[in-house]
């Protein structure tokens, strides 16, 4: 995938899962899981912010297109944590935040030699936080009765992984 469109991308969904973000913190009752869940929702907001420099930085602005799209998906997926349960919200969650890890990996690999070869520090300490992102997520969901059946139907859960960054405790 080109940078551009890698980073315009990610730009509009970090948006979406900072929505998300906020229907799920929003709709947990452990007073805990809800701060847990609002601090990953402003490392969203702090990635788009990083986002939207290394686009200046390339002189390119945001897709129209994404920005609609990922807002409505986003606002989708914050209503509906209020009527899916906790499981779901918390397992598709980290499964996505599984796959965000190796955006940022390829982004790293792409923005080598660019305008943006100076962040590629900052490109990979948000890989490393998307991962977190998923860690986080997983330990939830580790032990509850329907992972099995998500684990086999979506490929993601204990011992399934879509990125092969290794675990960070």
């Amino acid at each position: 995938m080109e940078l551009n469109k890698l980073i315009r991308l990610a730009y509009s969904a970090e948006r979406a899962a900072a929505f998300a973000y906020q229907g799920h913190a929003g709709s947990v009752s452990n007073v805990v899981e809800k701060e847990e869940i609002k601090k990953i929702e402003d490392e969203e907001w702090e990635h788009r912010n990083n986002l939207l420099r290394f686009m200046n930085k390339l002189s390119i602005k945001p897709s129209i297109w994404y920005e609609i799209k990922f807002y409505i998906i986003g606002k989708i997926i914050c209503f509906s944590c209020y009527v899916i349960g906790w499981f779901m919200p918390m397992y598709f969650a980290g499964r996505l935040e599984s796959n965000n890890v190796n955006e940022y990996i390829l982004m790293g690999e792409l923005a080598t030699n660019t305008k943006i070869n100076d962040e590629l520090q900052c490109i990979e300490q948000m890989a490393i936080v998307e991962k977190q992102h998923e860690v986080y997520f997983l330990n939830k969901v580790a032990n509850h009765k329907a992972l099995p059946l998500f684990q086999k139907i979506f490929s993601w859960g204990v011992g399934y992984s879509y990125n092969k960054m290794s675990a960070l405790e």
